[in-house]
């Protein structure tokens, strides 16, 4: 069943027309995909290209739509560039067919990703806490750290990566003592990445830098990618996002929550992975 009704059009209704140019915002179905049009003009990217996404995205194009049907004034489209994530990402993809100063290529946003395999958030165990320091009937940060990271590899290295092997860094060990992963797992992920469309491959670049973690971005992007063609979207946004916030998540357990800080940066990540996801997802009909 398709995951959500084909249409060939889609109209969004104006909320507040403002200062705009625009009074309604279309999703149209072409033979390139669905464009997105104010009134008859479609949007453009940086790069002066029209905006489609793919027509197995109709969610995504929605999305924009609803985007633009939101914004107060044409400015707001210039100087209000938050207001508009979804669009800057796949502006972002049909721009990197050309590579300029601004939009970097797909080989830089790979090594750019590949940077974060060494250092991810999800691999780092905190040092054991002595047992004369634990808080009764409490998780310390190592235990939570564990729970998170190992089912999350588990899976990476048995269904998306079979056979690879993912080495942790252990704070008993020291926090300088990085662990550098096996050569064949560094040649795996960065084969897998290559492999990815360009959708998929900003959508990871997103999620990687909102997490920290190009292993929680792989996994999001794989469980829920129409393209790829694994997972059982079965892991989504909240799982992502619990597993990025480990140590947030143990401060606060321990000294309370900082209101419009901890709770602010809590729904930020939820909102950049959001938008990874949405971009990522696809119908198959």
């Amino acid at each position: 069943m398709s995951l959500v009704p084909r249409l060939a059009i889609r109209k969004v209704e104006r909320a507040n027309p403002g200062k705009k140019f625009w009074k309604d915002v279309n999703v149209v179905k072409r033979d390139d995909g669905l464009a997105i049009l104010l009134d008859k003009l479609p949007i453009r990217t940086p790069l002066k290209k029209p905006l489609v996404v793919p027509e197995n995205k109709p969610l995504l194009a929605d999305a924009i739509a609803l985007e633009w049907n939101l914004l107060h004034s044409s400015k707001d489209a210039l100087v209000k560039r938050y207001r508009t994530p979804l669009t800057q990402l796949a502006s972002r993809v049909i721009d990197m067919r050309e590579p300029n100063a601004t939009t970097p290529s797909r080989d830089t946003t790979i090594s750019n990703v590949m940077r974060y395999l060494h250092t991810d958030t999800l691999i780092f165990y905190a040092p054991t806490t002595p047992e004369e320091h634990r808080t009764p009937n409490k998780k310390t940060l190592r235990e939570l750290q564990v729970a998170e990271a190992e089912p999350v590899v588990e899976w990476l290295t048995t269904v998306l990566w079979p056979g690879t092997k993912i080495r942790y860094n252990d704070g008993d060990l020291g926090f300088l003592a990085t662990a550098q992963q096996p050569p064949e797992t560094e040649k795996a992920i960065r084969e897998w990445l290559e492999g990815l469309t360009d959708w998929d491959l900003v959508a990871l670049e997103m999620a990687t830098l909102s997490s920290k973690s190009l292993l929680i971005a792989a996994r999001l992007v794989a469980e829920w990618s129409v393209d790829v063609g694994v997972g059982e979207k079965s892991w989504g946004i909240e799982d992502a996002a619990r597993a990025a916030s480990v140590e947030v998540r143990y401060q606060t357990m321990i000294w309370g929550e900082v209101e419009d800080t901890h709770d602010v940066d809590k729904e930020d990540v939820r909102r950049q992975l959001g938008a990874a996801w949405l971009m990522a997802l696809g119908s198959d009909k």
